[in-house]
């Protein structure tokens, strides 16, 4: 058997599905498209660019979502880094009526991010991601599971020695390389799940293309039947 991993095929062009859940007070969203490899060159930049997009309470998604706008408890984002390129997926959960304003600023902030991020903001995101770092080694277990992406990844044996100082060093230019390479915002899939009376409209008024509304058992399958437990 090969020890090549398989590699997903990036779609393009823009593909929006909503997966019909009537009655739902709630809209989950997941924006996303296949990311990169582990081995990437722009895996720092993208630690970097990642921390000020959705990966950290201060995010600008977050800040955005729930802070000024109220849509939602939270938002976030992550790169899902494989030896294969894995998915880049932005997350959260919003009020119904508020679907069409909440994709709307995703994908605002997807275009953003892509031009260089103020040297500020980036300051704050290299010492948040440089500070946090000491905590992926705090247990036996974490110790375990860095020693195996050491293997897995054939990292070098400098590598978590270098790794605050290598995060310490991106700059506005080079998170802006990476997220132009990386991410696509009109190549995205942007599923929503909830009330498709409710959330289509919203959906159609922000003219990004055709609506896919699916019911869950397209594909999920019909609902397994449990049987009854013996007396």
């Amino acid at each position: 058997m090969s020890d090549v991993p398989t590699r997903a095929v990036p779609a393009r062009g823009r593909g929006i599905f909503l997966v019909d859940r009537p009655d739902s007070p709630q809209s989950v969203l997941r924006v996303g498209m296949v990311g990169v490899e582990r081995a990437t060159p722009d895996f720092f930049p993208l630690q970097i660019l990642n921390t000020v997009l959705g990966g950290s309470f201060t995010s600008r998604l977050n800040q955005n979502l729930r802070e000024r706008n109220g849509f939602t408890y939270g938002a976030g984002s992550s790169f899902a880094m494989r030896r294969a390129p894995g998915p880049f997926l932005v997350s959260t959960s919003v009020q119904a009526d508020k679907t069409g304003a909440a994709l709307g600023e995703i994908l605002s902030e997807l275009e953003a991010i892509r031009q260089p991020i103020p040297e500020p903001e980036l300051l704050k995101a290299r010492s948040y991601a440089a500070y946090s770092f000491p905590g992926e080694f705090e247990t036996c277990t974490d110790l375990a599971a860095q020693v195996l992406e050491m293997q897995l990844y054939g990292l070098p044996d400098s590598y978590f020695s270098e790794y605050v100082a290598r995060l310490l060093e991106v700059d506005a230019a080079s998170t802006a390389r990476a997220a132009t390479r990386t991410l696509a915002p009109e190549d995205m899939a942007l599923v929503v799940v909830g009330d498709a009376r409710v959330v289509t409209p919203q959906l159609e008024a922000l003219g990004l293309g055709p609506v896919r509304i699916l019911e869950v058992d397209e594909f999920l399958g019909p609902a397994v039947q449990i049987p009854p437990a013996r007396p």
